[in-house]
This record gives C-alpha cells, sequence and structure tokens, in this order.
C-alpha cells in the first residue's frame, strides 16, 4: 500500500491544478541508480499500464508498476518546506538506508 500525507496531497493537488497536468494519475516508481540502489521517480501519466497497482487517496490515482511496488510497498509520501524550497519526502520501511538528497536508497537484503 501506498499512502500520501496531508501536505503531500494539498502539493499534488496544486501541481495537478496545471493545466498540463490536468486529468492525469500520479506515477510512483523506482529505477536502478544514484548514490544508493535505487532512485524513486514522481510524475504525472494519463496511461496505466496493465502490470499497475493504483491507490486512491483524497481524489488522488497513484498508480505503482508491480515491479517498483516490489521496493516502495508501505511508502508514506510526505511534502516539507524550508528556507531551501519544497521537496516530496519518501518514507520507506523497505530502505536500509537514503542518501541525503532524499531520492535514492538502499534496500534491505
Amino acid at each position: 500500500m501506498i499512502q500520501l500525507s496531508q501536505i503531500a496531497i494539498k502539493e499534488i493537488k496544486r501541481l495537478h491544478s496545471k493545466p498540463r497536468n490536468s486529468g492525469q494519475n500520479l506515477r510512483l516508481g523506482v529505477k536502478p541508480g544514484g548514490c544508493g540502489d535505487f532512485l524513486y521517480v514522481l510524475s504525472f501519466d494519463s496511461i496505466l499500464n496493465p502490470d499497475d497497482i493504483t491507490y486512491e487517496s483524497d481524489g488522488i490515482t497513484v498508480a505503482v508498476d508491480s515491479q517498483s511496488l516490489n521496493y516502495i510497498d508501505g511508502l508514506t509520501l510526505d511534502y516539507s518546506e524550508d528556507l531551501m524550497g519544497g521537496n516530496f519526502r519518501f518514507h520507506n520501511p523497505n530502505a536500509a538506508s537514503s542518501c541525503g538528497c532524499g531520492i535514492s536508497f538502499v534496500v534491505n537484503q
């Protein structure tokens, strides 16, 4: 299961309100790379693939491909702002460690 914090929902809805993102799903996934084993990937996508698992949260559809779900099942997506700007934060129970940037992680063995 993928969960979204209330502040992440607010930011996703703000981004979703832009014409180029309207009507699209939030896609969450991983790909190899970064300082760890994998990088988190967030995008808006209008296509749902046959292997996608979808989650609904406050009117937001989150699509995750089945391969990525192996590494992020149970993840909570959060958002925070500070003096340097705003960023999504990934709280992943499957990560043994995360890079200082917060967008790459090493999986538990």
